[in-house]
């Protein structure tokens, strides 16, 4: 962690967020007159928020997927003439 004063800050600002997008800094602390007063830190990734269609092309489903629909659900509820 660093600490940089404000006119430093305000003058190497890309250079600061770099070092952070980097990895080279985990934090990087602003200060004014002497006295930290904010922290520059990175985002900390999000999952992504759309899940639907995560596994699109990943297989082929086969023409008869649907083939034992009834006799799973048969199985299912308990009615097994069996």
């Amino acid at each position: 962690m660093i600490a940089v004063n404000m006119l430093e800050a305000k003058t190497s600002l890309s250079r600061l967020v770099a070092a952070i997008e980097d990895g080279q800094e985990s934090e990087i602390l602003i200060a004014r007159n002497g006295r930290p007063v904010a922290r520059l830190v990175p985002i900390q990734a999000s999952p992504p928020q759309r899940r639907i269609g995560i596994a699109a092309g990943k297989f082929v489903v086969p023409d008869d997927i649907d083939q034992s629909n009834a006799e799973i659900a048969r199985l299912f509820s308990g009615k097994d003439s069996a």
